[in-house]
């Protein structure tokens, strides 16, 4: 999509701004500390992590739950999200600002803008998020759900973000286990337990997440290379990471299909053929590396996108059939 960039005159007495929207006597607009607080939320993870949440709740209830569960599952769920994302941005601004994928973040000021939001906000919008999230799912949903939630929350901040992700290239395998809370989150609230087929869900996002993010990390090399975060594709050959994003792409596939007796013989037959899909591009990557050592990740990173919606969808549809099972 292309960027229209308004060039419109300032009105007759208003201050001089910034390329970021700050005033250059310092003050901020309303609107632009909304803008940059709800960019530290990173809103495209959190549509991904609930894409995730609804069809768990479909089939823990073999059905629709009620609409008030629905909507405070989601709401407090994309709270939670939204908490660990912002106190991530708090922790990272550092290597943001190095990065050019990141560069542009709210907390991030560089020689031509100031940044838009200040540490100390940040950090104390992402606590009350965490807590709005925790009291929401808590009271209105179960404990359960609310405790699951926060332990995304500390997980992504303390294992991932402030003790893996600078220190080991199984920085992703490890903490992206953060990112399959959500499905815990969702059976807990229909069921309020956490059932074999969650966890089965949540070995199936865990599994995904390497092939998803290596791909990424391969295209963004050099912008984690300068910001020594050892992230596989950093410290390690193409060819090891493309063998690695297959290796893993066949044990998720492996996992979507144990579901299979549980979800029926039509979420088992997409499983198959999305994961036969997944694997035809896992293939093509390798293949790509070892015949003249050329790289496009790109294509497998934003397959891998739409490939676990559909898997998704599959269960969602399947849960809401009148006949479960083989």
């Amino acid at each position: 999509m292309t960027q229209v960039t308004d060039v419109s005159p300032l009105p007759v007495g208003s201050p001089p701004t910034s390329s970021a929207g700050v005033e250059l006597d310092g003050r901020r607009s309303v609107g632009l500390i909304a803008r940059s607080l709800f960019q530290l939320t990173k809103p495209r993870i959190i549509e991904l992590l609930l894409v995730t949440t609804v069809p768990t709740m479909l089939l823990a209830q073999r059905g629709l739950p009620t609409a008030r569960l629905l909507a405070v599952t989601l709401i407090g769920g994309a709270l939670a999200a939204g908490s660990a994302n912002t106190l991530n941005c708090y922790i990272d601004r550092d290597i943001d600002a190095v990065m050019h994928r990141t560069s542009r973040r709210p907390l991030v000021a560089s020689r031509t803008r100031s940044a838009a939001i200040k540490p100390g906000e940040a950090l104390a919008f992402g606590v009350v998020l965490g807590a709005a999230a925790t009291l929401l799912l808590g009271l209105l949903a179960n404990w359960l759900a609310a405790a699951l939630a926060d332990a995304a929350i500390l997980f992504y901040i303390f294992v991932y973000t402030l003790g893996l992700k600078r220190r080991t290239a199984s920085n992703i395998v490890i903490g992206g286990a953060a990112g399959c809370f959500p499905v815990l989150v969702g059976w807990a609230a229909v069921k309020g337990t956490v059932g074999w087929p969650a966890i089965v869900l949540f070995a199936v996002i865990f599994l995904w997440t390497p092939p998803h993010f290596w791909a990424l990390a391969m295209k963004f090399k050099d912008d984690y290379a300068a910001a020594k975060v050892p992230m596989l594709p950093v410290v390690a050959s193409a060819g090891t990471v493309a063998r690695k994003i297959l290796l893993y792409s066949y044990a998720m596939v492996a996992a979507t299909l144990v579901l299979a007796p549980y979800a029926g013989l039509i979420y088992g037959c997409c499983a198959a053929g999305l994961g036969g899909w997944f694997l035809v591009e896992a293939h093509r990557l390798r293949a790509s590396v070892a015949a003249d050592g050329s790289v496009a990740p790109m294509r497998l990173f934003h397959l891998s996108i739409a490939y676990l919606t559909l898997l998704f969808a599959a269960v969602a549809v399947t849960a809401l059939l009148p006949w479960h099972g083989w």
